[in-house]
């Protein structure tokens, strides 16, 4: 028999949270993500937080930049302009100082009017400063001859909080013991949970500031699959099986729409394709549910601020959901403004990153104006033209990526994946030329070579990820990679490697098909030249090395290895 757990005070489920093993495990794993900055306000000392709020953050795909105050300073703080977003994690005497554990019983007979009008004071200048409020509500100590009038006081003080709009956590969060040896209010069992709410709390929108506009990407977010590789029938996103979450993902953006939210997508794809499922029926959303779906290979960054200029809305009205971390990490360090949030892996994440979306965009009330604002900014963004701005220079979060490029000869045997790679990739694809197993096979007994890539990171097993079949006269007949790993500089680092051995081709067999606008991007580099009558283009490998070097500092290369038979 299963049981529910008991709620906490104001009515909240208790949540259990992440344990210290789980939290080192997370925060050991993280690649990085778009910063989560905020200044946690507490009196007692947040210490012992500090790994599950690390790893809080790194569960929403964010690096934690926290702030925190010496011990004792809250009321001080409070004094002060604030200077940033903020999250105050408040006890009874942070409200009423008389009730404080750690000052003993005062020797005065208390005023219960005097004490809830200071609170009244404190609750009043949170509310002024738009913070994000939590509330522990702890115990206060027998401060009246009846224990009814503490009760009573506890009641008024948790009524307090809830005016400032706090978030009213599981009273057996708060442990005196720790408190009084250390300064130390969360009991242990509960730092995970308390961390998690605190995150949430600096990840949504500020009270009485919601986001105006939700930009989501497509790909593995909007439905799961790659509409590029995988075609019209290779996503899913119907109530069932692996297209679930993202089924329910599209119901949260229709009812953000219908609360006045306006919706839109950016994706590194050609348009038709982004098109295409909304147009074939297979989406919850129709496609006049977003006011533009934007589709290129530019920056994502360009294209949110490309669209908050012909919104004319601030970047701060933003919120912009994508799977992919590089992808967050360059939205994030361009426009600092945009809230980012990454869309889980995993279905049982939806919870906590649904009640996050749901958090940017909260509005007390919907009016008819907001019901009908998407129809009228669709008339004002049609016809669109996607920026062509570059984006956030990535080296940095790459390196911390940790990433392992492994090179596979593949000429030898286990050839199998390679073939199918090149004759499922299209965007990164030098030809779009589909090859039969005996077809590869003649060429590398011709004296070819077919190599292959792995791809490891800090976020896990990309899998083989790259396929390169080069004849025997230097000419490479086949280069794909996988969409998986855009903007990680995977190409560069395959080709660079092998130009440092001298086993780069001499030359690429190069063809533009309607699908291919990435590589036509990656060989308009100069140590390409132009393509003769025949569609080869001549390769420099000496001038591509020169060019980047750079590109091999961001892998850990192993030596290529002929696979056993």
């Amino acid at each position: 028999m299963t049981t529910r757990p008991a709620p906490a005070a104001g009515g909240t489920p208790a949540r259990a949270g992440l344990g210290f093993l789980d939290a080192h495990r997370i925060v050991a794993a993280f690649a990085g993500g778009p910063p989560l900055a905020f200044l946690l306000a507490t009196s007692g000392t947040p210490d012992t937080l500090s790994l599950f709020l690390r790893a809080a953050a790194a569960q929403r795909g964010r690096s934690l930049e926290l702030t925190t105050l010496p011990f004792n300073t809250l009321g001080q703080a409070l004094l002060a302009p604030p200077t940033g977003r903020e999250v105050w994690l408040l006890l009874p005497w942070d409200l009423a100082p008389e009730t404080d554990w750690r000052s003993g019983l005062p020797a005065i007979d208390l005023d219960a009017d005097a004490l809830l009008a200071r609170a009244d004071d404190v609750a009043r200048r949170l509310v002024a400063r738009s913070a994000r409020v939590l509330y522990v509500p702890a115990p206060v100590p027998p401060l009246f001859p009846e224990p009814a009038a503490t009760a009573a006081l506890e009641r008024a003080l948790l009524a307090v909080a809830r005016s400032t709009g706090a978030v009213v956590l599981d009273p057996e969060s708060f442990a005196l013991g720790g408190y009084l040896q250390s300064g130390t209010p969360i009991a242990s069992a509960h730092l995970g949970a308390v961390a998690d709410a605190i995150v949430a709390a600096a990840a949504g929108a500020a009270p009485g500031d919601p986001a105006k506009v939700l930009v989501t990407d497509l790909d593995n977010v909007l439905w799961r699959g790659v509409i590029g590789e995988d075609g019209l029938e290779g996503i899913a996103c119907a109530p069932e099986g692996t297209g679930f979450p993202h089924f329910l993902y599209q119901t949260l953006l229709a009812k953000l729409k219908r609360e006045g939210a306006l919706l839109a997508a950016v994706s590194r794809n050609d348009a038709e394709l982004a098109l295409m499922p909304f147009r074939a029926g297979r989406t919850h959303l129709a496609e006049d549910d977003l006011v533009a779906i934007v589709a290129s290979y530019s920056a994502k960054s360009a294209q949110i601020a490309e669209l908050a200029r012909q919104l004319n809305l601030g970047l701060d009205a933003f919120v912009f959901v994508d799977d992919n971390p590089i992808e967050l990490e360059e939205v994030a360090a361009q426009l600092p403004a945009v809230r980012c949030v990454r869309f889980p892996h995993a279905a049982d994440e939806l919870p906590r990153v649904f009640a996050e979306i749901a958090g940017c965009f909260a509005r007390a009330s919907v009016t008819a104006e907001d019901r009908e604002r998407t129809a009228m900014y669709r008339r004002r963004l049609a016809g669109m033209v996607p920026a062509d701005a570059e984006g956030a220079d990535l080296t940095g979060f790459l390196r911390g990526l940790d990433m392992r490029l492994v090179l596979h000869d593949r000429s030898m045997a286990d050839r199998a994946r390679a073939v199918q790679l090149i004759n499922k990739t299209n965007q990164f694809n030098a030809n779009g030329r589909r090859v039969t197993d005996e077809e590869v096979a003649a060429v590398l007994a011709a004296g070819g070579a077919l190599w292959g890539a792995t791809l490891e990171d800090r976020t896990g097993s990309h899998g083989e990820i790259l396929a390169l079949l080069v004849d025997g006269d230097g000419v490479a007949r086949s280069m794909v990679l996988s969409c998986r790993v855009f903007q990680r500089r995977v190409e560069h680092a395959v080709l660079q490697w092998l130009a440092e051995r001298g086993r780069a081709p001499r030359a690429f067999a190069y063809a533009e098909t309607p699908r291919n606008e990435p590589f036509r991007r990656f060989v308009a580099d100069p140590a390409f030249g132009a393509a003769g009558g025949d569609g080869v283009l001549a390769f420099d490998a000496d001038a591509f090395r020169h060019a980047h070097a750079d590109a091999l500092r961001l892998f850990s290369v192993r030596e290529p290895v002929a696979d056993p038979r």
